[in-house]
Formats: structure tokens, sequence, C-alpha cells
């Protein structure tokens, strides 16, 4: 498809539907979706405790792109892409470490931890190394996370990180450790992935073990007493009673969508445990537990779940066509030690079962998908997120 058709073709999606078969069977719609929207976006690539010394770095992949986010001799955060300015080779091939310099394994083309070219052998006169550091991406830290952009112009996010940053600082987010990560790669369109994770209206015939604990998987259990009392509770422990929805489709001057909730758990359960006791130690400055979780959003495709004593990080990396990574992080308080403080196999439980539950379902939904009989369906109100995921998506075919 070129650029017209693939225009025609978002003008004509229904408002109130699923999207057309191509939005998830075309390598043309697939190309665009990276260029024109994962490129353009805001994107959580971690945590600050993953590099705390000068020299740390990990990467961040996603379609043909790969970043390398890492602390520069200076303290600061970077993250530039993994791309040689000579021939194009990747320069980094290690998922993290740590490294005084960076260097090209195909010509030994050698850059420093800021990004700047410092040494290219035999290039001649007029060559200027400073044109040829590798090409910075933007960055933007917001309590110990780091977000990254290859955009041009990045979509701006102050006012949403000014309103959300009261609601999350009791957690001290600044202050975790990254306890563990898993990756369920799914044979689906990515987008899939993001509609699913979106929407609770499967929550309960799909995800037995998380529908015993979370009142969100049903609205009926949502109700005002429920969520009054959840309120008080949080109060009563150092978090705050407000909500945020932030949206640029409310005339606000936002360029990503900003998302915060806390939805209560059942009665009898703590945290989001097998148990329903308490997993690890209370985050930042809580003092005890409120019996609820918190649905955080920055950015329609950064999504965050906060118990009062861990947090779960939800991306859903493309990696080709129909080929997605579902990466899961927990994040526990920065001094809780592993089989002290809490154990990891308890820990990862719920999201692990339900991540597996989720790889098998959107599996299935793909399958069905790519039929020649498949038809967009009606979307329920349970799946209200899902149409402002359609309209900032379908935004980046105008």
């Amino acid at each position: 498809m070129v650029l017209k058709e693939l225009q025609t073709l978002a003008a004509g999606q229904s408002h109130n539907k699923t999207l057309e078969q191509a939005f998830y069977a075309s390598e043309a719609v697939y190309r665009h979706d990276i260029q024109n929207y994962w490129n353009k976006t805001w994107i959580w690539a971690g945590h600050e405790c993953q590099i705390p010394k000068e020299g740390d770095f990990f990467l961040m992949d996603y379609g043909p792109e790969s970043l390398i986010i890492a602390r520069d001799r200076e303290g600061q955060v970077g993250a530039f892409l993994n791309v040689c300015r000579h021939r194009g080779s990747r320069v980094c091939l290690e998922r993290s470490g740590n490294r005084r310099v960076f260097a090209c394994p195909y010509h030994a083309w050698t850059y420093e931890l800021n990004g700047a070219l410092r040494s290219a052998k035999e290039m001649g006169e007029g060559f200027d190394p400073a044109q040829y550091g590798l090409l910075n991406a933007h960055v933007f830290l917001f309590e110990g996370l780091i977000f990254v952009s290859t955009a041009e112009h990045p979509p701006e996010c102050r006012l949403g990180i000014e309103r959300l940053k009261p609601l999350v600082e009791p957690y001290g987010l600044r202050n975790l450790k990254l306890a563990a990560t898993k990756s369920y790669p799914v044979r689906a369109n990515w987008k899939l992935a993001v509609e699913n994770y979106m929407e609770c209206y499967h929550c309960g015939p799909a995800h037995k073990e998380y529908a015993r604990s979370h009142s969100l998987k049903d609205p009926e259990h949502m109700t005002t007493h429920l969520l009054e009392a959840l309120k008080q509770r949080s109060c009563a422990v150092g978090l705050s009673d407000q909500e945020l929805y932030l949206s640029s489709n409310q005339g606000d001057p936002v360029g990503i969508e900003f998302y915060y909730k806390r939805s209560p758990l059942f009665e009898g359960y703590e945290t989001g445990s097998q148990s329903g006791r308490p997993l690890a130690p209370l985050l930042g400055t809580l003092e005890g537990f409120d019996g609820g979780a918190a649905d955080m959003e920055i950015g329609l495709l950064n999504n965050f779940l906060i118990y009062s004593d861990h947090m779960v990080g939800y991306r859903f990396f493309p990696k080709g066509l129909q080929d997605t990574d579902i990466e899961v992080t927990w994040f526990v308080r920065a001094d809780a030690e592993a089989g002290r403080d809490y154990d990891l196999e308890q820990l990862t439980w719920l999201w692990d079962v339900t991540s597996q539950d989720d790889e098998r379902i959107i599996r299935l939904n793909q399958e069905g998908v790519n039929s020649f009989h498949y038809r967009p369906g009606p979307l329920a109100e349970m799946e209200w997120a899902i149409f402002s995921f359609y309209e900032d998506y379908l935004a980046s075919f105008k």
C-alpha cells in the first residue's frame, strides 16, 4: 500500500468497531506503525536503577530499531540509536553491561558514553568526527522511570507529568530495584496485545487467578461503596484519592495520554498475591496496605500496575508483523532482598500466569483475524479504553 491507500484505509475505519484486517495483517501498515507511531512517541525504556554507575548501559529494541540507554561520565542518562555512523552496523551486541566506550565490532569506530565519536581510523583529511556521533534519542525522566523518543519533536508531556507527580510520590518510584523481567513471545500483531491490555472485558473468563482478587474484572463490583471505602483506606495510608485522565482529545495541550486510577481488590487481598498476603516491604512512605491497585499509563504504550508493595510494568514490543514480545517487569523497594524480604516465585506468580493466559488468547485472536471471513466486530462498554487507543493510533495516518 502507498500512503494514500493507507490514509483511505484509516479514514474508513468505523468508530465503534475493531480495526479492519489490514491493520493486523499488512506489511505496509506494520512499516507505517514503526515509522509513524512508535518512532514518534515516548516509549518507556527502563528504570535508573538499571544503570546506577558511570558506563552502565542496556538495550531496548522494537521493530528494526535498537537503542542504547547509558549513563555517561557526568552521571547523565542518554539514549542513542544502536547504529554505527560508518556503515550502519550494530555497535552494542550485549543486552546490558558496563563500558568505558562503545566500539563497533565491524571497523572499530569508537564512541564515548555520551555518543560522541572518539576515534575512526584512516578517514582522511576533511573528516569531521563531530558530525558522526551516534544519533541521539530524546530522554525524559520521571520518578526514576526512563522514557525515550526518536522523534525529531517528541510529544509534549509536561502538563501530564505535573498532574501525575503528586499522585505517585508516596510510592517512592525513584527508590526501586528491578526484581525480575520475563518475556512472553506471541505470534500476533502488537496492536492486538495492546488492545488486550487496555480492557478487562476478558478478565473474568480468561484470567481465573486475576479474577479472584481484582474487582476490575466486573463493573458490578465497582460500586460506589467499594470505591469510597478504598479512597478512605488510601488516604489513611498516605495515598491520594484523586484520579487522572488527561488526553489531547480533551483539548488539553498534552501530546500523550496520562491515566491514573486506584481500584479495590477483593476482601482478604492486600496485594496481587496468591494468598492475599503482602509480598514485599511497603513502597515509599506508605504506612500500610489499603487493599487496592493503581493503574498508571504514561502514553498509551507504557503501562504500570502499582500495588502497595511492588510495581509491575507492561510493554508490548513489535518484532515483526505478527510477532510481539510481551515484556513484564517486577519492581520492589530498593533495599528489599530476595529470599529475605520477598520470594521471587511468589512475587511474579500472578502476572506470570496471567501473561501466559494473554499469550494464548492474543495468539488465538490473531489466528481468527487472519481468516478470510474476519469482519470488525462491535466493542463493548468495558472496552472503552480501546477507543482512545484507536483515536490516537489512527491519527498517525493523517
